[in-house]
């Protein structure tokens, strides 16, 4: 069958200029009328969630710790504040980031090309371009690891988001994202609980402490609950890995996710998880094949303010 050329030709692409008085609205209009080249994907991810996420019983949003070392951590508070999801599913790094910043670990603005050898006879560990004293990461996480844990009851068992939540419930930041999950009773699952200073704190403490029962598969009991009586369930995945993978793996019990929006930095190409699209999840019943779906290629620290603007405006 012959393609009927007018369906390809139907829309022209537009020229834009920009003005410093311009609202959200207008900036989206404008990279709509941009289009190419990830204009066009940006745009459409804000329709996809201002859409889904208004229909959606079931609201997740996955990210990977990296973002947390960041001014994004106050974002991502007021997503879960917003009550725009109302589940997160993210690494253990998220923890540790939080959690050092919550009781008064304070990262500084660094640079990528410093001299690594030198940080750390300084004793500054380097996240990318963010410096973190390295006083305001270790040390300080556990010290409030232990005495948390020290409060838990030693009748019950411990899910890993429970014990999130009784350490979100002993935070005052306004900016912390585990005071914002205990306030508005969002689970935060971790699946990497170990891989971090949380993980790695929680280890030491139940070697000395016997009497701490932690049973991590509570958390997914939560998972399963949340995606199998879900109607209708949309996600935002930022960056891949486990917590990309851990969300769209229990979304195929469901048969799938019903809207799904990526935003990444990952290739596809060389078959990484992390760069896999949408419509390879298709095949593996993550994602439903009628799914409403786009990647947006680029960096999150740039993406995701415009995309929440949009969002909660």
């Amino acid at each position: 069958m012959k393609a009927d050329r007018e369906e390809f030709l139907k829309e022209p692409v537009s020229d834009v200029k920009v003005t410093k008085s311009m609202s959200i609205t207008d900036l989206i209009e404008a990279y709509n009328k941009i289009h190419g080249f990830m204009a066009g994907h940006l745009v459409r991810a804000i329709e996809i969630l201002r859409k889904c996420l208004q229909d959606s019983d079931l609201r997740v949003i996955s990210f990977t710790a990296n973002l947390v070392a960041t001014g994004l951590r106050g974002i991502f508070t007021q997503l879960i504040e917003k009550g725009v999801f109302n589940l997160v599913v993210t690494t253990c790094g998220t923890i540790d980031h939080d959690i050092a910043r919550s009781f008064g670990g304070t990262y500084y603005k660094g640079y990528f090309e410093a001299d690594d050898r030198m940080l750390r006879d300084l004793e500054i560990h380097r996240l990318g371009n963010v410096f973190i004293p390295v006083e305001n990461y270790g040390p300080l996480i556990e010290k409030v690891v232990y005495s948390t844990l020290d409060e838990l009851d030693r009748n019950k068992e411990w899910a890993i988001y429970e014990i999130l939540d009784e350490i979100g419930k002993r935070t005052n930041d306004e900016n912390s994202i585990l005071r914002a999950a205990h306030l508005h009773g969002v689970p935060i699952i971790v699946p990497g609980y170990l891989d971090g200073a949380f993980g790695t704190a929680l280890f030491t403490y139940t070697q000395i402490h016997k009497d701490l029962h932690v049973n991590p598969f509570k958390d997914e009991e939560v998972m399963a609950e949340k995606f199998f009586h879900s109607k209708k369930a949309t996600a935002l995945i930022i960056g891949g890995g486990i917590s990309k993978h851990h969300t769209i793996w229990w979304a195929q019990f469901r048969e799938g996710l019903d809207c799904a929006v990526y935003l990444t930095t990952a290739v596809e190409y060389d078959g990484s998880l992390s760069g896999a699209h949408p419509r390879e999840a298709i095949s593996w019943g993550k994602i439903r094949p009628e799914a409403n779906h786009v990647v947006v290629y680029g960096d999150a620290t740039i993406l995701l303010p415009i995309l929440t603007a949009a969002i909660i405006e």
